[in-house]
């Protein structure tokens, strides 16, 4: 089956030719200056017709477009509920219609964790897996749940997929969706850069200077002996590591994977947080697995299949 993807995140939007469970062609699209999600339409229709072009698709071959959007979404009816300050203007877009009249295809939107779940248990790491959960590191924290086989949506479509809002310090730091302490506000790639300017001895670490404050620079400043580095990195991951605990004890998974785009350092995560894991989550039947996304930031746009042939 084919497909066209789209993965909508915080400063990019990924746009992919998806087959079967191959990425056929893929092209990332800057999104940080944009004026709002409308404004991006026109250069994004235009870059999937290119892609099917490279391709020798055509428009027919297609089964629809898949979207997956950093907010709350209602896949069933096709809306979006909630943009938390990122493309504030979608919820009075008609996506449907636009991609009907732009492209002549049908249109599925779903929150962009769960279509990331999605894509791994469809082509990566949670393969054979009908009970999982799912945290991805980037701008945000996404988080979603799958209860045997199915995603966990809940009545106002927001069950399971607030998992970077699950508080991890309920005197912490001020969230931007009005919570205090959640793991997002704590240890995500928009709170890192406060994270690390209160940090005590910030002035005199390397990373006073650092032209980004973003966990690339800060991981390399910790592979480097930095001590503010070294302490903020241990303090993002014990938050990251908490924030699987809740979500196991919240969803009863055999598996948490961890994704985005923090996880190209999974070498150092994933271990740290499978031995939290076993120390400190109750699961009677056994201890959860902890695994990296096995596709990495393409997981989202590899989810386009199977939300396209869900049944709601």
């Amino acid at each position: 089956m084919l497909a066209l993807s789209l993965d909508m995140g915080g400063t990019h939007v990924g746009c992919a030719l998806v087959r079967d469970r191959e990425i056929l062609d893929f092209v990332s699209l800057d999104s940080e200056k944009a004026a709002g999600l409308a404004s991006l339409l026109p250069v994004i229709g235009d870059t999937l017709r290119a892609s099917l072009a490279k391709a020798g698709a055509k428009l027919a071959d297609c089964a629809g477009i898949a979207i997956g959007f950093p907010g709350i979404v209602d896949a069933r009816t096709g809306r979006i509920l909630s943009t938390l300050k990122k493309y504030e203007d979608a919820m009075q877009l008609d996506l449907s219609g636009w991609s009907r009249a732009t492209l002549g295809l049908g249109l599925r939107i779903e929150n962009d964790a769960r279509m990331a779940l999605l894509g791994e248990q469809y082509a990566g790491a949670a393969q054979g897996m009908g009970d999982a959960v799912m945290m991805t590191l980037g701008t945000g924290i996404g988080g979603t749940a799958m209860i045997q086989g199915k995603l966990l949506r809940g009545s106002h479509a927001q069950a399971g997929c607030l998992g970077g809002h699950l508080p991890v310090d309920f005197r912490g730091r001020a969230c931007s969706c009005g919570n205090v302490g959640c793991a997002e506000a704590e240890a995500a790639g928009w709170s890192l850069p406060g994270v690390l300017r209160d940090t005590p001895g910030f002035g005199a670490s390397s990373l006073a200077s650092a032209t980004r404050l973003d966990f690339e620079a800060l991981f390399l400043a910790a592979d480097e002996g930095d001590a503010v580095a070294l302490e903020v990195r241990r303090r993002c991951m014990e938050v990251w590591a908490s924030n699987a605990v809740a979500l196991i004890h919240a969803y009863d998974p055999e598996l948490v994977v961890m994704g985005g785009g923090v996880m190209r350092r999974a070498e150092i995560i994933a271990p740290f947080v499978q031995n939290h894991v076993q120390k400190h989550a109750w699961a009677a039947w056994g201890k959860p697995q902890v695994r990296a996304a096995a596709l990495g930031e393409k997981a989202a746009l590899l989810g386009a299949i199977p939300l396209l042939t869900e049944e709601f």
